[in-house]
């Protein structure tokens, strides 16, 4: 007597591997620390780094992009009290040096 299996494939059960959500996780992580790591490491190494490495420096390079970001965004709030040439309604003011400058240009070439 010949029994007929029907193997259904990917399995159910998350016993023989990762769920979706934490491969995409763990990929996800690689390839920022791949990338923002700015040439530092390579996909090989950071794959095969131990889980605790791994996340020490992730953790690590989000720190750094973090107090970039604050630092990036005081400088802005700072210079946010400049002035500006464009109006809120959108129409260009004139520069004060053309407003005071009002001059006629004289050549003193010859016209023959």
């Amino acid at each position: 007597m010949v029994m007929s299996r029907i193997l259904t494939f990917p399995s159910a059960s998350t016993f023989f591997g990762l769920t979706p959500e934490y491969r995409m996780n763990v990929f996800t992580q690689i390839h920022e620390i791949v990338f923002y790591g700015n040439g530092g490491y390579d996909w090989h190494t950071v794959y095969n780094m131990p889980i605790w490495l791994r996340k020490f420096t992730f953790n690590k390079i989000n720190e750094h992009y973090q107090k970039e970001k604050e630092a990036h965004d005081k400088a802005a709030g700072q210079s946010s009290n400049s002035t500006t040439v464009i109006d809120s309604d959108g129409t260009v003011k004139a520069p004060e040096m053309m407003k005071q400058a009002a001059t006629s240009y004289n050549t003193r070439a010859s016209k023959k």
